[in-house]
């Protein structure tokens, strides 16, 4: 009598509960979800990461380097092949951290759900919580290995806009556009990291630094504090832009503002890097 074939059920993909995870939730779901590791710049070379996670390279592939803005978004086509070779399947969950804490992980997120993929959240506080709390690493992978993933690119226009969108809602006294740069950046007392940009802001912006938006411990407000920091500059106006240097650190207060109940928000892509380059149709000004 033949014996019965049997399979091996499949590990059940998480739910993912917010746009925010903690270190314990990823912790109990290792190995059931994909884990991004988003750091940029300095912090791309740390010797180690969180077991099994693969780059998301914002310095690399995951930005188009043929725009003038660094960390502009790619094509559409272009991002969902980088998932595909990253092995990332429509029906995944996926968490992204970075080893500044809350710094580009943030990006990252913003940049899946512009191209409407929905199951993903920011890791709390990023490697520097997850060490903390004592969990496991291993050493820093070169590059991921495994099998190709099938990732479809459904994007949504409205969540990353240009120069255009922002100068309109400069204008329009029912929105807010929120600038994630220091103080001194903002206020053009500071200079700029990369050269050949003015100092300042756009008129009528208004200055959120997106380390504000985190405590001491390196972790995300609550909610209530966080809807009060953006509604005291704010008002009562609910449909929010942000920019910042080049579009990375502005996702921070889009995830402020989406753990604060804001539902109605976008990123510029090009952000200080596009609208700080010499222009006569983007207009700057000094001071606080």
């Amino acid at each position: 009598m033949p014996v019965p074939e049997t399979s091996v059920p499949e590990t059940p993909v998480p739910e993912i509960p917010g746009p925010l995870v903690g270190s314990d939730w990823l912790a109990e779901r290792l190995g059931g979800v994909v884990v991004f590791d988003a750091s940029v710049g300095a912090h791309r070379r740390a010797p180690v990461r969180i077991p099994g996670a693969r780059p998301f390279d914002l310095d690399g592939a995951l930005s188009d380097h043929t725009a003038a803005a660094p960390h502009t978004m790619p094509s559409p086509a272009d991002f969902a092949e980088a998932m595909c070779g990253l092995g990332v399947h429509d029906t995944d969950a996926v968490v992204v951290y970075d080893g500044a804490g809350i710094y580009s992980s943030a990006r990252a997120w913003w940049m899946l759900r512009a191209m409407g993929f929905d199951r993903v959240a920011v890791l709390d506080g990023g490697l520097p919580a997850w060490v903390a709390a004592g969990l496991g690493v291993e050493a820093e992978a070169a590059a991921y290995e495994g099998p190709r993933g099938s990732f479809t690119a459904r994007p949504r226009p409205g969540l990353l806009v240009d120069a255009g969108v922002v100068a309109g809602a400069l204008a329009d006294p029912a929105a807010a556009v929120f600038d994630a740069r220091s103080r001194e950046r903002f206020a053009g007392t500071a200079p700029e990291p990369r050269p050949g940009l003015r100092g300042g802001h756009m008129p009528g912006a208004l200055n959120l630094p997106f380390g504000e938006l985190q405590g001491p411990d390196g972790l995300m407000r609550p909610a209530g504090e966080l809807r009060e920091a953006f509604g005291a500059l704010a008002g009562e106006r609910d449909r929010l832009f942000f920019s910042c240097g080049s579009g990375v650190t502005a996702c921070v207060l889009a995830l402020g503002a989406t753990l604060a109940g804001y539902g109605r928000t976008a990123v510029y892509d090009g952000s200080w890097s596009e609208w700080g380059m010499p222009s006569e149709l983007r207009p700057v000004v000094t001071g606080p």
